[in-house]
Formats: C-alpha cells, structure tokens, sequence
C-alpha cells in the first residue's frame, strides 16, 4: 500500500461520522454506562463524558437529543451514588468493615474528610450539592454522610438535586464546546479542555489563596 493510499484511508476513517440514528443508539447506553461506572469506581472521567455527549447532541437535529444526554447523565449519575452509598452503607454496619468503605477511606484525605463532616454538621444535605461540583469533593462528603449514618432516603433527597446540578453544569460546558467549532469532533476536544479547566481552576485558586495560617503568621510578624 502506498503512503497516498494510506493517508486517504487515514483521511476516510477520522472524517466519517457515522447517522445520528447509529450515534443515538450507541451513544445514550455508552453515556449511562459510563456515568454509573464513574459514580461507582472514580477513576472515569464522568464530567468529559458528559460534556462531550453534550456537544455532539449540539449538532444533531433532534430537538429532544440535549434534553436525553441530561436525562441520562443525571439519572446516571443519582443511580451510580445511591449504589455506591448501599455498599459503602453496608460496610459500616459489618463488623469487619468492606472493600467499598475501605476505598471511600482510602480516596478521602484526612483533612477534606473532617471539612466534610464539619460542613454536614452545619448545612445538612445541601452539602452533597456542591460536593458533585468541586473537584474531588464527592467522595469525602459521602463518607461523612456515610459516618454519620445518614439514612438512604435522606441521602437520596440530597443526591437527586445534586447529579441534576452536576450534569446541568456539564452538560453546559459541552454546549460551550459544540458551539465553538462546525464540526462535532472539535466541539468534543473543546468540551474536553474546557472540563479540564474548570475541574484545575479551584485546585490552582487554592494552591495561590494564601491559608488562614499564613495570614496570621505574617500578622504575628508584624506586630513584632
């Protein structure tokens, strides 16, 4: 095969797209299929996969395709948490614990896990709101709710509103993306960066905010 050949083969490959029919039918289970696995096990990046949804969904001519990835990323996402809190749940009443608890523990430091605590003592439920939107904030504030032994359906009424927040955000990011660029293919690689921006930019405004204890020790200096 000669490089023309091979570099028209390359060509047909990466620019054909196939129906929408065909992206629909396998792109609403993929979604869903990887939300849950996201929720359940975090190493998916479940907001890029949202976002990219969202701005392939942009360039269909379906009315109803934006208003579907919603609908499946968030029931996606409340199913994938009600599942991981069941399991999690069920190692704090075992006498020796589980995997599940035991990976929860593992994921949450130390510190984020007492703020989470902290913060659920004083707001309640609405902490599981922001804790699906700040980067890696969901983790610690299900173990806290998990420590204190909420109840499944108070979880549950605090999770719903949450995933909902959750996949509105992104999906957001993905209309931002698709509308950047004709082709759905560069609106998913803008998604993707976009995602990758908001998720570093609270991680970056933290490392650069000075602390509470750097203040008052340059305050302690001063006085001296």
């Amino acid at each position: 095969m000669s490089g023309t050949t091979l570099a028209d083969g390359l060509h047909q490959v990466l620019t054909h797209v196939p129906p929408e029919s065909t992206q629909q039918a396998v792109g609403y289970p993929s979604l869903f299929l990887l939300v849950v696995l996201g929720s359940l096990v975090p190493v998916v990046p479940t907001g890029a996969v949202v976002s990219s949804a969202a701005a392939v969904a942009f360039h269909h001519s379906s009315p109803l395709a934006l208003l579907l990835v919603f609908v499946v990323a968030s029931g996606a996402a409340f199913l994938g948490d009600l599942g991981l809190y069941w399991l999690g749940r069920r190692g704090v009443h075992s006498r020796n614990g589980s995997r599940w608890l035991a990976r929860l523990r593992d994921r949450a430091a130390p510190e984020r896990l007492a703020q989470a605590r902290h913060r659920l003592r004083e707001h309640g439920v609405l902490v599981l709101v922001l804790s699906r939107l700040v980067p890696a904030g969901r983790i610690p504030v299900m173990l806290a709710c998990l420590l204190a032994e909420m109840p499944p359906r108070r979880f549950a009424r605090g999770g719903l509103p949450a995933c909902l927040a959750w996949a509105a955000t992104y999906q957001l990011i993905g209309l931002l993306g698709g509308s950047l660029f004709p082709e759905p293919w560069q609106g998913v690689a803008a998604a993707i960066g976009l995602t990758v921006l908001f998720g570093a930019a609270p991680v970056a405004w933290h490392q650069i905010r000075p602390s509470p204890a750097d203040g008052e020790e340059q305050t302690a200096e001063g006085e001296g």
